[in-house]
Order: structure tokens, then sequence, then C-alpha cells
């Protein structure tokens, strides 16, 4: 008796009557011999990918069971679409109906023909939203999280691998939740470039943690250069890697928190003209700790100027990442807790860069694009 596989299929058009279309692609899914389909999610109109000028989509996703094989089903669903007026050109462009293959059961297919788990479904929120309306549990066979999980990551946003920017990696999370030993580790395993925050380098750092409020402007323009020279986008290379131990963008964080209104002023006309010249991370790493356990490693790590650190401090800046990430849409976010996530275990950081490299467009991940009409 020939294997039952359950496979989901994702579903756009943009041109004519899109619901119609793809109304008619469920409906010649359905007559394909043996092929059943279970269930479809919600249709959900979405913005072209690649800021392409074009109209809106809808999407959806449907589950079928079939006993054929993913080439033969790939071989239908090329005939559906050919039926439906589908005209292959260039990439995302316009199309009546666009059939993708998105999982088939846990099988790991790479062929000139046919990628499967389809390579990018895990930065389309469009994709996840379906996936988990019918099947959030579901694990992803590569990346060994559910559809839950990387749906959240994506915050509602979709998101394109650009080879022709930096692949900046950013960790992120308040002082004491272990970033730098993170970002280091991450570097190095990921054959990267690491950028670390110039604690040390920075003169007016003591006098700030010592209370002395009239260096603190001088102490947060000191951070935004450096990280500016840093993360400039005529220092780093389209396609190279970095991984930084903070996300530019808590620059106002800390700001809004240590200086008087007055430098605040000051600092915030200073401030968009060097965020203009940075480059936006690909992916974040957000780290996260009870600040009671963040305080009790900065005591033991035991830097001078940081000792005065008081508690309420860190609760202030913890509510300001989580207010942050909240809403955050530059790029995807992998959450990790210190509780369950250890950088210092081979096993844990092997599996994060494992994940990293889906979401930094490295040459392999280029070389694997398949034939497959991209989502």
């Amino acid at each position: 008796m020939a294997k039952v596989t359950f496979v989901y299929i994702g579903l756009g058009s943009n041109l004519g009557n899109r619901e119609d279309f793809i109304e008619k692609a469920l409906v010649m899914l359905k007559e394909i011999p043996k092929v059943t389909l279970m269930r479809t999610s919600t249709l959900i109109e979405t913005e072209p990918l690649g800021n392409a000028k074009q109209h809106k989509f809808l999407n959806t996703v449907a589950e079928v069971s079939t006993t054929l094989t993913a080439a033969e089903l790939h071989k239908q669903l090329i005939q559906i679409e050919a039926f439906l007026g589908r005209e292959r050109g260039a990439k995302w462009a316009p199309r009546t109906i666009d059939l993708d293959i998105l999982l088939f059961g846990d099988q790991l297919i790479n062929t000139p023909e046919l990628t499967i788990p389809h390579p990018q479904m895990h930065l389309r929120s469009f994709v996840l939203s379906g996936m988990c309306e019918l099947c959030f549990p579901l694990i992803h066979p590569v990346l060994n999280e559910t559809m839950e999980e990387m749906e959240s990551r994506l915050n509602g946003a979709d998101y394109v691998l650009k080879a022709d920017i930096p692949q900046v990696v950013s960790v992120g999370g308040i002082i004491g939740v272990g970033k730098t030993t993170l970002a280091e580790k991450l570097a190095k395993l990921l054959g990267g470039k690491l950028l670390l925050e110039s604690y040390d380098t920075n003169p007016y750092m003591p006098e700030v943690y010592a209370g002395k409020k009239e260096y603190a402007l001088d102490s947060q323009l000191y951070f935004l250069t450096t990280r500016t020279e840093q993360l400039n986008r005529d220092v780093l290379a389209a396609g190279q890697i970095a991984v930084s131990d903070y996300v530019f963008d808590k620059e106002l964080i800390y700001a809004r928190r240590l200086l008087d209104a007055r430098q605040l002023t000051l600092y915030e006309r200073t401030y968009p003209l060097l965020a203009s010249q940075v480059v936006s991370p690909v992916l974040v790493i957000y780290l996260q700790d009870s600040v009671q356990g963040c305080l009790e490693r900065i005591h033991r790590r035991n830097r001078p100027y940081e000792q005065k650190i008081e508690l309420s401090f860190l609760e202030s800046l913890d509510a300001d990442y989580r207010r942050l990430f909240e809403n955050w849409k530059i790029c995807p976010v992998i959450r990790k807790q210190v509780s369950k996530f250890d950088c210092t275990k081979d096993s844990d950081l092997q599996d994060l860069a494992n994940q990293v490299k889906y979401y930094v467009a490295s040459d392999s991940l280029i070389a694997n694009t398949h034939k497959q009409s991209k989502i």
C-alpha cells in the first residue's frame, strides 16, 4: 500500500480576480488523482515582495494528503499554473496563480527542480500564519522549530534575503545578559567579523556611572560615533557576515535614560544624521534573563564602573527593550531565554548557528535557490 503523506502548499495570486484564481486552483487540486484536499487557511492580502510596484497578493495555505511523490505532485502543480495562465518570468513577477510546495511530510528534498522545505518559508509571515492556522505545533524539519515559534520571529512582516547588503547579525539585551560572550562565539562559528561595544575605550563611562551627569552626553556621543563607524555601510562589504554584541537602535534607549532634557535635545539632533549611515541588521538575537540574574552576572564580572548599577535601572532597561522589539519589523528576531539556552554549551551554540544561516544571504543559500516559483 502506497504511503500517505501530508503536504502543505502555498497559493498566491495578484492578477485579475485573485480570489477566483485561488478557488479554481483549489478545485483543480482536489481533482488530481491520489490527492485529497483536507483544509485551507484564511485568505490573507499582502504586499508584493521585493518592493515591486504591482498589485497586492491574496495568499492561502492548503493542506493535502497524497500518495504521489513530491516530484509527481510538483508536475501537477505546474500544470495547474499553466492552465490558469501563469506566465513564468522575472523573480516575484505578477502572476495569476502561484503554487508552491512548502512541506512534504518531513522529507528533505534538494534537486534542480525542487527544494523542500521551501527555503524561504520561514521568512514569510503570510505563509507561517496560514501554517499556524492549520497546524501550529508542526515542526520545521530543518530548523527544528514549530510554525508558531517561527511566525513569532517575524512580527507580522515578510522578509527577503538580500546578498547585496552586509549580513549583520546583532545580539541584543540588557546589561549583563551575556551578549558579548554569545557574539564572540557566534562570529567564530559563522566565520564573521566581530563588532564589540567600545566600553573599555570610552573615557567617560566611569564618570557617568560615578554619578557625574555632566559627562553623560559625551559618553553617549562617544558610543554613537564609534558604533556608526563599526556599522557604516561604507565599511562593511556586501555579503559580509558580521556579528555585533549590540543593536544600534538601543542608542536612544540609553540616551533617554541617562541624559537630561538639554543633553537629550542636542543628542537627538545628532542621532538621525549618524543613524542614516548605519547598516540595519538582517537578524537580531534577543537574549533575555531575569534582571536579578543579570545583576548577579554584572557583579561577578566585576567591572568597577558597573558595580553601582541598581536593580531598578535594569528593570527600566528591560521594559525599554521589550517595547523596542514588540513592534520590531526591521528583520526577524530570535528570542532566547538564558534559562533555556546556554551559549557555553556546544550543542546550544551549534543549533543557534545553524538556524542563523537560514536568515542570512550566504553563498550556500543562494546556490540552493530552486526552480520552483518563489513565494
